[in-house]
Parts: C-alpha cells; sequence; structure tokens
C-alpha cells in the first residue's frame, strides 16, 4: 500500500488502523427497541437529546459488581440527563435463567432503578438489532460481559470500553459529562 492510501485508509477510519471513535462520526444510530425486564418496551427514540450508556450486563460474573458503579452515575448524572441502559445478556454463559431472576437480583443486591432490557443476545445472528447495528457499523462486538458503548444524543457512537473499565472511572465521565444537555 502507498503512503497515499495508508494516509486515506487511516483518515477514514478503514482496515486494521481505524477506531470506533473515528467511525463514529460517519454513523448515527438509528432508534432501536428493547423489550424492557419490566414488561412493555424501552424505546431508544425517548432518549434523544441525551447521552445514553449502554452496557452489556451480566448477573454471575466477576464484572458484576460494577452494577453498582452504573447505580451511582445513574443516581448522581440521571437528573442531569445522563441515561444508563443495562442489557443483561447469557451470550457469555453467566447470566440468571429469567429475566424476572435477573430484575430480583439487580434490585435486591444492588438497588438499581435505571432502565434495563430483558435477557437479550449480544453476539452473533441472534443478536438484538443494536449489537448488529454496532458490528456493522462500527466494528464494535463484545468481547466479554460489561462491554460499555456511549452515545451521544443524537445516537452516534462516542466511544467504547471494555470490561475493564470502570462504569464511575473518569474515562467514560470525561466522555459524558460534555453530552449532557445544557439546562
Amino acid at each position: 500500500m502507498n503512503l497515499k492510501l495508508m494516509a486515506a485508509a487511516v483518515l477514514t477510519g478503514f482496515g486494521a488502523l481505524s477506531t470506533p471513535a473515528v467511525q463514529a462520526q460517519e454513523a448515527a444510530a438509528p432508534t432501536f427497541t428493547f423489550p424492557s425486564i419490566e414488561g412493555g418496551v424501552i424505546d431508544t427514540a425517548a432518549y434523544r437529546g441525551h447521552p445514553v450508556l449502554v452496557v452489556n450486563t451480566a448477573s454471575l460474573c466477576g464484572f458484576t459488581p460494577q452494577l453498582e458503579g452504573l447505580q451511582a452515575l445513574h443516581k448522581v448524572w440521571g437528573p442531569k440527563g445522563l441515561i444508563v441502559l443495562a442489557v443483561p445478556s447469557d451470550d457469555f454463559k453467566q447470566e440468571l435463567d429469567s429475566g424476572k431472576e435477573v430484575s430480583e437480583f439487580c434490585t435486591v443486591t444492588y438497588g438499581i432503578t435505571f432502565p434495563m432490557a430483558d435477557i437479550t443476545h449480544v453476539l452473533g445472528d441472534e443478536a438484538h438489532p443494536f449489537y448488529k447495528w454496532l458490528k456493522e457499523t462500527q466494528g464494535f462486538v463484545p468481547r466479554w460481559n460489561f462491554n460499555k458503548v456511549l452515545l451521544d444524543g443524537n445516537g452516534k457512537v462516542v466511544a467504547t470500553w471494555g470490561s475493564m473499565t470502570k462504569p464511575e472511572g473518569s474515562a467514560i465521565r470525561g466522555a459524558f459529562e460534555p453530552l449532557l444537555p445544557q439546562s
């Protein structure tokens, strides 16, 4: 590959040198619906104008204590406009058997009050359309539980993080704070 083509590839986010942040400028998310763990539907269209932190969760994972950090974000930053959305998944074989069990566990153990989808596939052919969209537009596929995706108020992917990044850490906070609605 010549230098001009290599530079073009880097600048356009093509190939192995691309990052979700570069590609994020190109693709706004359509709205998605998730079945709610409490019944009904979660419609991301209702979140337009707000940053949304989407996290694939699991109740029996070593990272499950991150639910405490997610709840802390929701409690402090939710009133200022941050939406935290948990998407429980058993794709890594670490989730309870039913949405009811997940809801009870999360409520009793962590006091979760932010929106939660019902148990949802995040990988493969059965992946939820949101996760298929992430794979197609960003090249992002959760590699484990507690991967995080931050969307801006227009549904564009701002950043993604793996399991090791704590929800209440400075990387995530620094990414969503500038996106909060101005009051």
